[in-house]
Formats: C-alpha cells, sequence, structure tokens
C-alpha cells in the first residue's frame, strides 16, 4: 500500500484511513501490550499498599467484613483514556464543546466498564477569543461533570496567536476504576450473541451540519450528547453477560461495528428495519447524501450481549432515560468472517464497509 505522503482530514475520520495512520505510525513506534488493543481506554493494573490512604484501608475493612480479598493483596484494575474536542460550531443544538469533552471522555471510561472519577482539562485558546463565552464553555463543563459524578482535578491552559487555531481547542484524559468482574473483551463474542444499540443514530452529527450549514427545519434536530455512565453502570450491575461495547463516534455504528469485527472468526447480520434512525435525520441524510451508518453519534452505546440476557438488558436501557429508543438491531454470525452485513428492507443483504473518508468534518 502506498506511503501516507501527508494528513488529510480523513486520517481523523475514524474510518480505514485513520486505522492506517494509527497502525502504520502510533502503533508500530509506540507499540507496547497495554495500546495494542486499541479500545477506548487503556487498562492498567495498579498494585496499591495496603496502607496508601485512610480511604482504602477503609474500603479494605468493608470488604474484609463481606469475606472479600483485601484491596492491597491484589492488583486494583484502572481505565485511563485521552480525547481532543474540535467541533464547529462550538455551540450546537443539544450541546457545546464543553459538554462534548466532558461527556465523550466519561464514555470513553465507561464502555471499558470503569467508573469514572478524574477528568483533567487542557485549553488551547486563540488570542481573542470572547471570555464570556469561554465562561459558557466552563460552566457546561461543570455542570456535566458535576452530573456525570466525576471532578476534573488537573489541566493546563496555553494561548496562541490570533489565527493559529480556530477559536478553542479542548483536550480530556480521565481515570476510572474497571468494576469487579467485569471483563469486556472481543474474544468473549460468539456466534449467536445479540447487538443492542442504546437508541436512534445520527443525531449528534446531522444536528452539527445543520448548524454550521445554517440549515433550518421546522423542528430543531438536537445533538444525543450525554454522558453514559449511569446508564451503563446499571446494566453491568444487573449481572448480564455483557460481551463488550463501544461508543458509536466518529465513523458511527459502521465503524464501530467493524472495529468489532476486524480480525476474528465470526461477521455481524444487521436488520435495517430495526436500527432506529429519526425521520427528521433520515431526511437531512438523504439531501446530503449521507448514510446515517456512517454519522457520529456522541450518546449511544453499542452492547454485544448473551442471547439469553438480551430481552433483560434491552429493558434495562429502555427504562433509563437516555435509553428509551434501544433496540436490538443484529446479532453475531458464523459468516461471511471479519464482516458487517446489512438485511436491507427489501430483503437483500450488502456490506457495510469501514468509512473510507471524511463525511462531515469537525463533528467533535
Amino acid at each position: 500500500m502506498k506511503r501516507i505522503e501527508r494528513v488529510s482530514l480523513s486520517h481523523g475520520s475514524g474510518g480505514e484511513p485513520s486505522w492506517r495512520l494509527i497502525s502504520e505510525l502510533f502503533l508500530k513506534e509506540f507499540y507496547n501490550p497495554f495500546l495494542s488493543p486499541l479500545t477506548d481506554s487503556a487498562i492498567l493494573n495498579i498494585y496499591p499498599s495496603p496502607n496508601l490512604t485512610p480511604t482504602l484501608s477503609q474500603r479494605e475493612r468493608e470488604r474484609g467484613a463481606r469475606g472479600e480479598e483485601a484491596i492491597g493483596e491484589k492488583s486494583i484494575k484502572i481505565a485511563f483514556t485521552t480525547d481532543s474536542y474540535v467541533v464547529k460550531p462550538l455551540f450546537f443544538p443539544g450541546g457545546d464543546i464543553g459538554k462534548l469533552a466532558i461527556a465523550g471522555t466519561v464514555n470513553d471510561l465507561s464502555v471499558m466498564g470503569a467508573r469514572p472519577l478524574f477528568l483533567s482539562c487542557g485549553l488551547i485558546i486563540e488570542e481573542g477569543f470572547e471570555y464570556s463565552t469561554l465562561e459558557k464553555i466552563i460552566l457546561s463543563m461543570k455542570k456535566t461533570a458535576s452530573d456525570s459524578g466525576v471532578q476534573i482535578v488537573t489541566g493546563d491552559t496555553k494561548v496562541v496567536e490570533r489565527g493559529a487555531a480556530d477559536k478553542i481547542f479542548i483536550s480530556t484524559a480521565g481515570v476510572g476504576i474497571v468494576m469487579d468482574g467485569v471483563e469486556l473483551k472481543r474474544e468473549r463474542i460468539m456466534v449467536g450473541d445479540i447487538i443492542i444499540i442504546s437508541g436512534s443514530i445520527g443525531d449528534h452529527g446531522i444536528s452539527v451540519i445543520s448548524k454550521r450549514e445554517g440549515i433550518e427545519f421546522e423542528s430543531e434536530i438536537e445533538s444525543d450528547c450525554a454522558p453514559l455512565n449511569g446508564l451503563i453502570i446499571e446494566v453491568l450491575e444487573s449481572g448480564a453477560n455483557i460481551k463488550f461495547m463501544r461508543d458509536p463516534t466518529r465513523g458511527g455504528l459502521a465503524a464501530a461495528l467493524n472495529e468489532f469485527a476486524k480480525g476474528m472468526n465470526w461477521g455481524i447480520l444487521l436488520n435495517e428495519t430495526e436500527i432506529p434512525i429519526k425521520e427528521s435525520v433520515r431526511s437531512v441524510s438523504d439531501i446530503l447524501g449521507f448514510d446515517p451508518l456512517y454519522i457520529a453519534n456522541e450518546g449511544k452505546v453499542v452492547m454485544i450481549v448473551s442471547s439469553a440476557d438480551k430481552n433483560r438488558v434491552l429493558k434495562i436501557i429502555q427504562n433509563h432515560p437516555l435509553g428509551k429508543d434501544a433496540r436490538i438491531i443484529g446479532e453475531i454470525v458464523s459468516s461471511p468472517k471479519e464482516m458487517v452485513t446489512l438485511k436491507t428492507v427489501v430483503g437483500g443483504t450488502r456490506i457495510v464497509d469501514m468509512p473510507s473518508g471524511e463525511q462531515l468534518p469537525r463533528i467533535c
């Protein structure tokens, strides 16, 4: 394959060009066993001293009272993630760059089975940026963090010359504790497992592009931007057999599912009639020539669930305010391996490829 000569917008799309850049440069040069799975967060083992802090000692006493192993005698699994946000426009129906930064990082931790705890915040601000706008973004971050139960505990600010950035960019990192007994790995997925999505797709991307291009409709399309840790924790605490999960952000549902199937001994079959898409999103997508399967979401989670637990998990999600439109959208099949296929409305089957370019630039 031809060597990458210059970085293009497509290399930030979450699709095939992104995977080439990651695998040919970043993964090659940074390779280590924590990075190589390329999951939304790295899972790290920490071995604390039994007397590390009074809080840990108290937790040890509580675990001992329940006949469990003391924390200091085994490792604690933490999830660690980082992300950057360059969305344009900064404010859009249903959210803004600040809410997006907090919710996105919380979700990246949550889909790894972790309880999000602490976040960092790095700001790159263009000279001349309005203080009142900055304050509005910071207050949005404060509220979203509070709603998520996380704290912003460290950060950094840089101001660059006018024209050297586009108003403001935000980078966040997050740390969470992986829940006991939770093991979310692609290797646990089996033929017959079920695919569930927590709600309608394409809302975020269409909301942002509509605002950017000044497209107006009778009813405004709102982004689904939201922290999902509450919903995900409810599902994991139920004891249901959850195999794997992701939040389908850049590249949309199509990219997330292709990442699931890549290199595996099974494939994915989707049912088009069951994939929830709002009529307004479908209409705008048709007008602009977009496929909702490839449009980014910022408040949805895709779960691979044991067939035996599908109805229980679906009910838990639908009973949560952020999951009322959840649906079973497909299953794991024996063939074609490593591929995502879609049973269409008319009864045929088509391949859903990994996205090859940038459909909607600057939406996250």
